[in-house]
């Protein structure tokens, strides 16, 4: 695994946005871990997230797009840390773009916040965690009908590895659906990886008990 991949890894336990115990996902699944990005919170955790997206977009995608495109409201503050950091790191001056939940009839007009797009734009949509979809079927028509052709892809911060609507995970169906080749910053498999009986700051995350409860989970609600 890389080393950026562990360092995020410890970075989502020291910002608590990734916690273990039992918790109860928007859908009403039971599970024994929780990733909640709302605790990116501070300048300097902006600044490091937005580093380990500008990677994790590099690895899979390289630099040859225009746009990075958050869906409101969580993608916003992630576009702008997301291409100040690829800036920062590789030198690009990518634009960064998100929806206005209700399009704007003054001043700076429309449905689009930052930079507008037309069908010469290659553009990748970045988002925290996927589960469902959801919020890529409402944006991409709005991307598309304001000239958005060339969706290039999707960068998530995790991948929970479990079933969306079907028997697929939320990443393949999107796959499916749009053709979109998807990545993310790390996946829950190499979570368990880096964390089982690997204590992190003097603290075992993930034990033998916890690994049992997450081998269950996937069990019940993991791709087939």
């Amino acid at each position: 695994m890389e080393q950026y991949k562990q360092e995020f890894i410890e970075f989502m336990v020291d910002s608590k946005v990734l916690k273990f115990g039992q918790f109860v996902t928007k859908s009403g699944r039971n599970t024994p871990f929780f990733i909640n990005t709302g605790f990116y919170r501070t300048g300097a955790q902006l600044s490091k997230l937005g580093e380990y997206y500008a990677r994790a977009i590099n690895d899979k995608f390289g630099l040859e797009f225009d746009v990075l495109f958050g869906p409101a409201y969580k993608g916003i503050p992630l576009t702008v840390a997301a291409t100040i950091a690829l800036n920062r790191l590789y030198g690009v001056d990518i634009r960064y773009c998100s929806n206005r939940k209700e399009e704007k009839d003054h001043g700076d007009t429309g449905i689009l916040l930052g930079s507008p797009i037309s069908k010469e734009d290659r553009i990748i949509f970045i988002e925290d965690v996927t589960t469902s979809g959801k919020s890529i079927d409402e944006t991409l028509p709005i991307v598309k009908a304001q000239g958005g052709e060339q969706i290039i892809g999707l960068v998530i911060s995790v991948d929970r590895m479990e079933r969306g609507k079907s028997d697929i995970s939320a990443l393949d169906e999107l796959k499916e659906n749009y053709g979109l080749v998807t990545t993310a910053i790390v996946t829950m498999a190499e979570v368990v990886e880096h964390l089982y009986n690997n204590p992190y700051n003097g603290v075992i995350y993930i034990d033998d008990a916890m690994k049992t409860a997450i081998d269950s989970y996937y069990e019940q609600y993991g791709v087939k």
